[in-house]
């Protein structure tokens, strides 16, 4: 996915943005990117890879070497970003969040109107910003020119933009990703984040509604155009998965939903009378642990934590580019406690259940450890659809999803009409679809959260929350 932060300041503000976007690496792991402006130097901008090493240490010595008082930076698991062009709006600075999935139509588009050329990167794709960059530049004005390109994109885009007298952030027209405004006496800033800038100072000044976009600068946040909430499609899986413990989105902080999830999967067990006799309550670290605390605490079964992630070198398992590399690294970080282990019954929750490889590997790795029992949560429903607006799977396709899998040895095509019951754990398919996941898992037993619990747990409207991959809704 990705992430990203801007300031606009009376005083140099690099540094402040060098620890803002800093604290966005736990949502991409590809590039970083930082560009700043100020009038004796222009535009000075990096851009690093951060697949094997972390932002922080790529970007130390540019820190030192760059100066201004705007500045942005931000995290992709995509494009080398933020990208600099020029067009009739003069020289700017752009980089976005979310996924185009219309590319080539609006290249093509665009190569017939007029535009010259597009940079082509290694990959012989289009870069994001840079296609981003040419819509803007198709109008008369910043504002008009990322109304057009959010009309014309089919996906998610929500973007900043460096000028030289200003940081316009706009959030995207169903609100997926939140924009935070925060203020300081020197300044403002913009984040995706809300924690990244309590550190550095800033206090939380407002949240941008769909589609909303402002500028800042030093002395203002002024609003260009109106959002407007009653389009407002969060993506719930920031809750679930995605958001850091700190982040607090529309209102709702990231670890009080996790842990209240956790409580309402112990209370349905505790109703249906399926509350396992086991010894601890674990979670799937790291985004597990909070929902399994919740369960832990409403069912009065012990929290424990029986194997340690070790993360100072690799903190994501998914950062190599390879899955068989992903997989091992995943395998190499879970260090056991034997004695938390061995002869004993434990119930863990784990945050979704994607594929199922990983928690396969994690499960045999507990038996192999000595576990008489495996159970598991899922604070989740079923995935039943790849992410379509933020990429959060890297699966290729659907068919990598296991409850898919399983769905397809089943029925096959005819399955596909029935995927809102398999995603009922309550009903007969619903159950079925469980129990084989269970058996391809080796578990001892397994429930997923509802999507009912879900909603519940994150406290908002159904409404304004996307819940594309558990039920295709747009």
């Amino acid at each position: 996915m990705g992430g990203f932060f801007g300031a606009a300041s009376e005083n140099d503000c690099v540094t402040d943005v060098f620890f803002g976007t800093d604290y966005h690496s736990h949502l991409g792991t590809r590039r970083g990117g930082m560009t700043a402006y100020c009038k004796t130097h222009g535009f000075q901008r990096s851009i690093h890879s951060i697949e094997n090493s972390p932002f922080r240490t790529k970007f130390e010595g540019d820190v030192a070497s760059m100066q201004g008082k705007l500045c942005i930076g931000c995290i992709s698991d995509t494009d080398p970003q933020p990208i600099l062009m020029r067009s009739k709006l003069g020289l700017f600075a752009v980089c976005s969040i979310g996924i185009i999935q219309n590319t080539n139509e609006l290249v093509e588009e665009l190569l017939e109107n007029g535009c010259a050329s597009f940079e082509s990167m290694s990959s012989g794709n289009i870069n994001s910003g840079d296609l981003i960059g040419a819509l803007i530049s198709q109008k008369s004005n910043f504002t008009e020119g990322i109304r057009y390109a959010q009309k014309k994109i089919t996906g998610t885009m929500s973007l900043i933009v460096l000028t030289e007298d200003g940081i316009i952030a706009a959030r995207d027209k169903s609100g997926r990703l939140p924009i935070i405004i925060g203020k300081r006496e020197d300044g403002y800033c913009v984040s995706l984040e809300s924690f990244a800038f309590q550190k550095l100072g800033y206090r939380t000044y407002k949240e941008l509604q769909a589609g909303e976009i402002v500028r800042i600068t030093s002395k203002a946040c002024e609003t260009l155009s109106e959002g407007n909430d009653k389009d407002l499609k969060i993506c719930s899986f920031m809750w679930t998965y995605y958001g850091y413990p700190n982040a607090v989105y529309e209102g709702v902080n990231v670890e009080v939903m996790r842990t209240r999830n956790g409580e309402i999967m112990a209370e349905n067990d505790m109703k249906a009378g399926r509350l396992p006799d086991v010894d601890y309550v674990c979670g799937v670290p790291d985004s597990g642990t909070p929902h399994a605390i919740g369960y832990a605490n409403k069912s009065g079964i012990p929290f424990a934590r029986p194997f340690i992630k070790y993360t100072p070198t690799w903190p994501r398992s998914f950062m190599p580019t390879s899955q068989k590399l992903r997989n091992q690294v995943a395998k190499m970080k879970l260090i056991p406690v034997h004695e938390l282990i061995e002869g004993k019954k434990l119930l863990f929750v784990d945050d979704s259940i994607v594929r199922g490889t990983q928690m396969r590997e994690t499960v045999e790795f507990l038996y192999e450890n000595g576990a008489k029992e495996v159970h598991m949560r899922s604070a989740c429903p079923p995935i039943m659809y790849g992410c379509k607006y933020l990429n959060f799977s890297r699966s290729t396709s659907e068919m990598e999803l296991i409850a898919r899998q399983v769905i397809d040895s089943f029925e096959g095509a005819e399955g596909m009409k029935h995927l809102e019951e398999y995603s009922d754990s309550e009903t007969e398919r619903g159950r079925r679809l469980r129990d084989e996941i269970c058996r391809r898992l080796k578990l001892t037993s397994l429930e997923f959260q509802s999507l009912p619990g879900t909603i519940r747990a994150i406290n908002r409207p159904e409404c304004q929350l996307c819940t594309y991959c558990w039920n295709g809704k747009e």
